[in-house]
């Protein structure tokens, strides 16, 4: 009997262990744990992405930081008057608010007003303008927003590598340069392309300045509107059918590269430079001579993760190459690949040419004068970022308009 009343005790026992066991809860697996919500972000293209320009620049970093850090992006593209009449670039980045952004990037300097509006009205919100300068402290329209930093690649070396690459190819000795609007930006850059150009000319072709004609022509936008600016085209056209052989683009869109290709077609040696979109060449390659263009996406990716972190700084950004590698996806703001229609020695001098800018090479150094002959740079005077930046004339021995007509 006694056997019985252990194994029954023993029962008893083991049960309660089991039952007291079930009271407690399973620890909680990585798959139950509430996940957070990835970083929104939000960019307003001024033309469209796919341009294989500008705004196909932008759009492509913007997804290459929200691929690095797992965030969000969101985007609306031709937000300018033409594209959306009647809507404001601040109303469509309220819009992107109210769908979740707590960052929105304002990629043109055409939205520099808006960007600077938005930023104030909504100080919770981190803003990033590209190209403009309201964050430069030691510019000349610093505005005090906690909540707004600028991005700007070194494009004065990209520009400068093209002007190379067009001097070395041209056979006619003229330069053309497909403007947008003018502004300071245009201006540095236009004039950029020609201090380039004027270099090779005469230091790796053994020519005269005198000799070098460099052409530009303005439309009067970033990209054609139609009924608004001068076509791109027609302008393209003007210069191939005047002797200019090499055409350098300014615009965010590939008219010029597709009018070379058109003259080509027809028997004629002229040749293109697109701008901004590393691909761009390959919309035309047997005339294109190489692309300088924008790497947004580290610079974009910084801003970013410091927005998503809590360390935010409003800041301005003027950033050049890395010399180590121009086109390193990762690291370089700014690069410059070669085309297929640059021959084997312009290739070369424009290798050279680009290993004497990563070694110090200056070209913004003087003496150099502004277009209507005022000294700009005295000899031996290098140039500082604020004057390379707010240039107000096109430099002394290029032709076209320095100043919009009033």
């Amino acid at each position: 009997m006694k056997r019985y009343w252990w194994l029954l005790a023993t029962l008893l026992l083991l049960a309660a262990i089991a039952l007291a066991g079930c009271g407690k809860k399973a620890p909680a697996t990585p798959a139950a744990q509430p996940q957070a919500k990835p970083f929104k972000f939000a960019i307003l293209l001024v033309g469209p992405y796919n341009d294989h320009g500008w705004s196909q620049a932008h759009y492509d970093a913007a997804q290459y930081a929200a691929q690095k850090m797992g965030a969000e992006m969101l985007y609306v593209d031709k937000v300018n008057p033409a594209d959306r009449p009647g809507t404001t670039a601040v109303q469509v980045a309220e819009d992107l608010v109210s769908k979740g952004a707590k960052l929105v990037i304002f990629n043109s300097d055409d939205m520099k007003d808006a960007a600077l509006e938005f930023a104030r009205k909504h100080p919770d919100i981190y803003v990033i303008h590209a190209s403009g300068d309201s964050a430069w402290k030691e510019g000349k329209d610093y505005q005090n927003i906690p909540n707004l930093s600028n991005v700007m690649g070194k494009m004065i070396y990209g520009k400068m590598i093209a002007g190379c690459a067009a001097a070395m190819s041209t056979q006619t000795g003229q330069i053309g340069y497909l403007g947008p609007l003018i502004n300071d930006e245009t201006r540095r850059l236009a004039s950029s392309a020609y201090l380039g150009a004027k270099y090779c000319w005469e230091h790796y072709r053994n020519k005269d300045p005198k000799d070098l004609k460099f052409k530009v022509t303005w439309i009067g936008f970033w990209f054609n509107i139609p009924g608004v600016t001068s076509d791109p085209t027609q302008v393209a056209d003007e210069f191939f059918n005047s002797g200019y052989d090499a055409v350098l683009s300014g615009i965010d869109t590939t008219e010029a590269l597709v009018e070379a290709k058109k003259f080509h077609d027809q028997g004629k040696t002229v040749f293109a430079v697109p701008y901004d979109y590393a691909e761009a060449c390959e919309e035309a390659p047997d005339v294109c001579l190489g692309v300088p263009y924008f790497n947004w996406g580290p610079l974009y990716l910084k801003l970013i993760q410091s927005a998503k972190d809590g360390q935010w700084k409003s800041t301005f950004i003027w950033a050049g190459p890395d010399w180590k590698d121009i086109n390193n996806p990762d690291t370089s703001p700014v690069g410059f690949k070669m085309g297929k229609a640059l021959n084997d020695e312009a290739s070369d001098a424009v290798t050279n040419f680009i290993d004497e800018l990563a070694n110090g090479l200056n070209l913004w150094v003087g003496p150099l004068k502004l277009q209507d002959g005022t000294l700009y740079l005295k000899d031996g005077e290098k140039a500082t970022d604020q004057q390379i930046w707010y240039l107000p004339q096109l430099l002394e021995g290029m032709e076209g308009q320095s100043v919009p007509k009033q």
